[in-house]
């Protein structure tokens, strides 16, 4: 049995057509298979390695770790080291009003956990989302999305979900004095990189004000750099009551959290008491992880330039007519085609030349990019010349 079949009869697989790279090492925003191929890592692990593959600081952190202690306790009874210096860093970033966080292992229980705390603040049930939403694929988070070919395999979801159209003020309406919370991406990933305008965001902000409801942002795949700012919602000047984060938090190690203030997380402590707990979240090397990632953000100045890299990048490709539309924040990016046929050959094409794009689950006609925030304009420059003669060359 070859690797390959090792892989597809051991490991539960999540499409039939995985891109079964066989990985040896990657480092920076390359990844190097075992027969010694390079490739330029454009999609950074789906929104995760923002600081490049296996960054020393990173990887130092999780060694000194490591020779102390790894897990010790259920999160939330033991003081220990990592944990309060991944919560000093990442709070450092943050407003005053979200001032305690509550580390798990991935941003979906990250949106489970803040599910959970609005209902307990609220006393309410209803929960509104967006179409096009994607927000993990637990049941509860499962049941924030609206698209029924996610979603119809595994019903019934949590009841009192609505659905409202992004960026329709109008609809904001909605909203009402029975809304627990209001969970939004900031900016929708899976939708196809959809940006909201600046009065929408305001009148977001101030219905889930005048009603109570909890305003949830989730920065799960735009936090931590991804827009050129730290968080989505700083380009807004809108601050959520619930902040969701994962994906880059770990810089490449696996994390969530999500962030509110001390008098409303204190809710989930009592009456009843654990009224979220978990064995594993903010595992100690992990959190050795998290402090190093964000100390390296600040100290390497990381965000510096992303906005401009992402302008270079997009003013190389926008250049072929055969892309008809590039929606993009920071280095987070859709290029929008034809028709998935047309995208697929582009992507695969990509991979054949050593690039990595990657699909979006709901928005076939587009592809993703979202490169680590450290490559260089170099780099930039190699990524889309390889992108159009992908283009080109697949052209019927």
């Amino acid at each position: 049995m070859d690797r390959q079949d090792k892989f597809l009869k051991t490991l539960a697989q999540t499409n039939g057509t995985p891109y079964l790279i066989d990985v040896e090492n990657a480092e920076g925003i390359y990844i190097y298979d075992k027969k010694g191929k390079q490739y330029m890592d454009m999609i950074a692990g789906v929104a995760v390695n923002n600081i490049g593959h296996s960054h020393p600081s990173v990887i130092e952190a999780i060694k000194s770790q490591v020779e102390k202690h790894m897990h010790v306790m259920v999160y939330g009874e033991y003081i220990q080291d990592a944990q309060l210096d991944a919560a000093k860093e990442l709070l450092s970033y943050l407003p005053e009003s979200l001032n305690q966080v509550y580390f798990v292992n991935s941003g979906t229980e990250a949106a489970e956990g803040a599910l959970k705390l609005a209902k307990r603040l609220t006393g309410r049930s209803e929960i509104i989302a967006f179409k096009g939403a994607y927000h993990g694929s637990t049941h509860g988070a499962l049941s924030l999305a609206s698209n029924p070919d996610k979603t119809e395999k595994f019903r019934p979801l949590l009841p009192e979900i609505k659905h409202l159209t992004f960026n329709s003020i109008e609809d904001l309406n909605n909203i009402s004095n029975k809304t627990a919370a209001v969970v939004m991406e900031t900016i929708q990933g899976d939708a196809g990189v959809r940006i909201p305008d600046q009065n929408f965001m305001d009148v977001l902000r101030k219905r889930c004000s005048e009603t109570g409801a909890q305003l949830i942002l989730d920065e799960i795949q735009t936090g931590i750099g991804r827009t050129g700012k730290m968080f989505a919602f700083e380009h807004y000047n809108v601050v959520p009551d619930i902040l969701l984060l994962g994906k880059a938090l770990g810089g490449g190690m696996n994390v969530g959290a999500f962030v509110s203030s001390r008098d409303k997380m204190k809710e989930l402590s009592q009456n009843p008491i654990l009224g979220h707990i978990t064995t594993f979240g903010g595992h100690p090397v992990v959190c050795a992880a998290v402090a190093a990632c964000l100390k390296a953000i600040k100290d390497e100045d990381i965000l510096d330039g992303v906005e401009e890299k992402g302008a270079l990048l997009e003013s190389i490709i926008i250049k072929n007519s055969e892309v008809h539309e590039i929606r993009r924040k920071g280095l987070m990016f859709a290029i929008e085609m034809e028709s998935f046929e047309r995208v697929e050959k582009v992507v695969k094409a990509c991979l054949e030349k050593g690039l990595i794009g990657f699909w979006f689950l709901s928005t076939p006609n587009a592809f993703r990019l979202s490169p680590p925030l450290t490559i260089t304009e170099a780099q930039i420059k190699e990524a889309g010349k390889i992108i159009l003669e992908a283009i080109e060359e697949t052209t019927i």
